[in-house]
């Protein structure tokens, strides 16, 4: 029999219970100190019990909901005017209270590793640290989760008053970014920092919108299906079945010798792969670790013995290349370099030559990819080209069994924005592309996907979207070349078709030795810039120019701009306009001569193209010596005139 005592403590354990199952509750984007969207209705929302009846009520505005049976209630607050500080309370059988609230302006800010970089590793980060008082303005960062289903809430977070107590590891750009907004605007503003370094733009994307693309449509059909538990097992698994036969060492070396770049090594049984390309897009998805590949090249007997040069396009992420067995040159962690080695005299032999390259992929794509024109061997008087089939074999696998953001597409999007929606916001800011550069021409598709299903969740209407393009990165191009990064700055220039929409252009401020360039001072203010007209209408110059138009008469080009100001502009002591190069109907770029001839007009011309047909400006991973700017000293983005095939396409 139980004792009265222990009835009575059951008793009172269930009616706490039952109680603690009452409780009003709110996601944490709601609490103490955060700013509410001004002139818009105001969502706010959380949980009760089923037909529980929630009052929110803040300054003079009252109103109510019924709690769903799913124990789910949401109201909407009247639009009110910048303000406070107010109280927010919210009161069911419990009672919620919210001190210190604004109403202001709210933007959410997102994207990779340069939205994510800190103030105080900015330049000047520690005065700009020091000097960060900035009570009106209130700072949220989200924390970072990745679900493989969309989340009503975030785990924890809270909104935090701007100062230097505060700012320090908050995002530089979002920072920059809402101060520029406040010392206009004069209005509290909220910053929601949602961001994570080395991500894709698919990660970022909702499992509706992602569904329809053929691309991804695949991989979110697998993100169904697995045990995130066991997701270790699940992904060796198919791997295994895929490659078949595997090896844990580089089957390829014995010892330190490259045994399978013996140029009589027998290759028969190696299966082919057509290059430039990645191997994720060859069968071997999940794969990271060594891969060999071997190709073989016919040499005319009077290009025997003579020096070459071998270029092998960009490869992702280490090389050592060899040719008739000898080591002709190694690339370390440089995805993005465009490996060129020169071939030494007596190292070509008459007819049949072997050439082997030994790739390592630390992680994500792996391959040797880019331009096909960029993938060949030049000889004295003669251009071999080397895309088309190569033999390969894998070395060395290592499953990628540890669960990344970029593991499946819209992870990030069921952990780090689904439970922001439907928050009141002005806008959002982007920063984010690096990681996407290899596919760059998808891109033109996938990020425009990206802001269209945000608007759509937030059903907030076309609300502004601003975006930052990539930075000059790299070393730059003695001669016009081909640039995944060009490409994917021009899949964000695009993107600007789309209503409501703004991008800072950034390629003067960029480090050609740091990904992660630290004057982000000037990329926050040229954001800021880009919202006091897109989103707030203010009169004035946002942009840099903006290619409209060209003309050819004879062998000169003009071209014509708009958002000019009321100049076009050169940023040089000697008054050089540089950064131009000019093509005829063979495809072959050279330098241009350039000169302003109008307020909105450039005259280009080089004596190298005697009938030009395409120009373009500032086309590379680095082109840091690109100098138009228009009257309000804002950049020109890059852009081409033709519409031939990238090297991302």
């Amino acid at each position: 029999m139980i004792s009265t005592t222990k009835k009575w403590t059951t008793l009172l354990l269930l009616i706490i219970a039952g109680n603690l199952s009452a409780q009003v509750k709110l996601p944490p984007i709601f609490n103490s100190n955060m700013v509410l969207q001004q002139g818009i209705e105001i969502p706010v929302w959380g949980w009760a019990s089923p037909g529980e009846k929630v009052t929110v009520t803040i300054e003079k505005a009252t109103v109510f909901a019924k709690t769903s049976k799913e124990g789910k209630w949401l109201v909407k607050l009247p639009a009110m005017k910048s303000g406070g500080p107010y109280q927010m309370t919210v009161k069911g059988k419990n009672l919620q209270t919210f001190d210190n609230v604004k109403i202001g302006e709210v933007w959410v800010c997102s994207g990779q590793s340069n939205m994510e970089f800190n103030l105080i590793s900015a330049n000047n980060g520690e005065s700009e640290v020091e000097a960060s008082n900035y009570p009106e303005i209130r700072l949220f960062t989200v924390k970072k989760r990745i679900s493989q289903t969309p989340q009503d809430q975030l785990e924890e977070g809270e909104w935090q008053e701007c100062s230097p107590a505060t700012s320090h590891h908050f995002s530089a750009v979002a920072y920059f970014f809402g101060r520029a907004l406040y010392e206009k605007l004069k209005v509290p503003i909220g910053l929601i920092n949602t961001s994570w370094g080395g991500t894709i733009a698919e990660t970022w994307i909702s499992g509706e919108t992602i569904e329809k693309d053929p691309d991804f449509a695949g991989q979110l059909s697998q993100l169904k299906k697995i045990n995130l538990d066991d997701y270790a097992k699940t992904i060796e698994k198919e791997v295994r079945e895929r490659v078949g036969e595997y090896s844990t060492v580089d089957l390829g070396m014995k010892g330190d010798q490259p045994i399978w770049a013996d140029p009589d090594f027998n290759d028969s049984a190696w299966k082919l792969m057509k290059l430039p390309g990645y191997i994720e897009q060859n069968g071997l998805e999940g794969v990271d670790g060594i891969i060999w590949f071997r190709k073989e090249i016919n040499i005319l007997p009077a290009e025997a013995g003579k020096p070459a040069t071998l270029r092998l396009a960009k490869i992702n992420d280490s090389d050592h290349s060899y040719l008739n067995g000898t080591l002709i040159g190694s690339t370390i962690l440089m995805a993005e370099k465009s490996r060129v080695y020169k071939i030494p005299a007596g190292l070509l032999k008459s007819g049949k030559n072997i050439l082997t390259v030994q790739v390592e992929d630390i992680g994500g794509n792996c391959g040797i990819y880019g331009d096909t024109a960029m993938l060949r061997l030049q000889c004295e008087n003669r251009t071999i080209s080397l895309s088309g089939n190569w033999k390969y074999k894998l070395g060395l696998v290592k499953f990628n069994t540890v669960l990344s953001p970029n593991s499946y597409p819209t992870l990030l999007y069921n952990g780090m924005i689904n439970p922001l929606v439907p928050y009141g916001i002005k806008g959002a800011i982007w920063y984010q592309g690096e990681s996407n550069a290899g596919r760059a021409k998808q891109y033109q598709r996938v990020f425009p996907d990206l802001i269209k299903d945000w608007r759509t969740h937030w059903n907030q209407g076309e609300f502004p979207f601003l975006f930052v393009q990539l930075a000059n990165f790299m070393k730059a191009d003695s001669i016009p070349s081909e640039s995944s990064w060009a490409e994917l700055r021009e899949a964000q220039s695009k993107t600007l078709a789309l209503p409501n929409t703004g991008m800072a252009v950034i390629t003067d401020v960029g480090d050609a030795l740091d990904i992660h360039p630290k004057d982000k001072q000037t990329v926050g203010n040229r954001l800021a810039l880009a919202a006091l007209k897109v989103a707030y209408h203010q009169d004035l110059v946002f942009s840099g120019p903006v290619y409209q138009k060209m003309n050819v008469i004879g062998t000169k080009v003009t071209l014509t701009f708009d958002q000019v100001g009321t100049g076009l502009k050169i940023k040089d002591k000697y008054g050089y306009l540089k950064g131009f190069a000019v093509a005829g109907e063979d495809h072959q770029f050279y330098w241009a001569k350039a000169v302003i001839t109008g307020i909105n007009t450039i005259e280009v011309s080089c004596p190298d193209v005697q009938h030009p047909v395409a120009v373009r400006y500032a086309w590379g991973s680095n082109p840091d010596d690109a100098n138009l700017y228009n009257s309000a000293d804002l950049p020109a983005s890059s852009f081409r005139t033709d519409q031939w095939k990238g090297i991302t396409e």
